[in-house]
């Protein structure tokens, strides 16, 4: 479990640069930051979030642009658990309020933070990797997901058999219902041919990697691997 002492020590813009990037879930320039929250990210408070890998910042365009990294995700994600500023004064102590309330619901959802901030199709900026999307009919049948699921894995997977994350799965299938995806995933399991296991060693896992993760039994199961049929 993430502590107050996993949380760096931040000042309040770098706090709501983190909270901004967070819902809005994409790349941000600094003339979108001011437009949608009234301040941008620059000078001390820029490069202190990169030097903690927190933010990764493109200088290469103007104006620079900046995105949330996967250990800006997890911090955020934990903001809660940390002492609000000082300097925040109330502002920022009912953000923290905010970010608790978030995090009890959306942990007893079962939905990850990335999930419920992600952006639509109609919002979204082009990205390289094309996502299968689930059948345009009015009702999606397992059958259906489960399709889905071994078409994103024969996409990923080097071979037949191979591990891949389910992090990568749900990636392609960012269409599907997660609620129904889990169900799949979970009658899969008893499938001849399919294997979904946990990762052994536990620190090598990322926020994404956990975000992902599906609960089958009495654990969490990060990895599917599908042999030949």
């Amino acid at each position: 479990m993430t502590s107050p002492a996993d949380v760096p020590h931040l000042t309040p813009n770098q706090i709501n640069a983190l909270v901004v990037l967070m819902v809005e879930a994409r790349r941000l320039t600094n003339t979108e930051l001011n437009e949608l929250a009234g301040f941008t990210l620059t000078g001390k408070d820029n490069k202190k979030l990169v030097d903690l890998g927190l933010v990764e910042t493109d200088r290469t365009t103007r104006p620079f642009a900046h995105e949330l990294t996967e250990e800006g995700w997890r911090v955020v994600r934990h903001l809660h658990l940390s002492t609000p500023p000082k300097s925040g004064r109330s502002t920022t102590r009912s953000l923290f309020v905010v970010l608790s309330n978030l995090h009890r619901s959306l942990d007893r959802l079962r939905v990850s933070h990335g999930d419920f901030f992600k952006q639509t199709d109609a919002t979204a900026p082009a990205t390289g990797a094309p996502r299968q999307e689930a059948p345009a009919t009015a009702t999606v049948t397992a059958t259906d997901v489960e399709a889905l699921v071994r078409t994103a894995y024969r996409e990923l997977a080097t071979a037949p058999g191979a591990w891949v994350s389910l992090a990568d799965v749900r990636d392609r299938l960012a269409d599907t219902d997660r609620s129904s995806l889990d169900a799949v995933l979970r009658t899969m399991v008893g499938r001849e041919d399919v294997r979904i296991i946990p990762v052994a060693n536990t620190k090598s896992l990322t926020a994404r990697d956990r975000a992902a993760a599906v609960r089958i039994g009495n654990e969490d199961n990060h990895a599917l691997a599908i042999g030949p049929t």
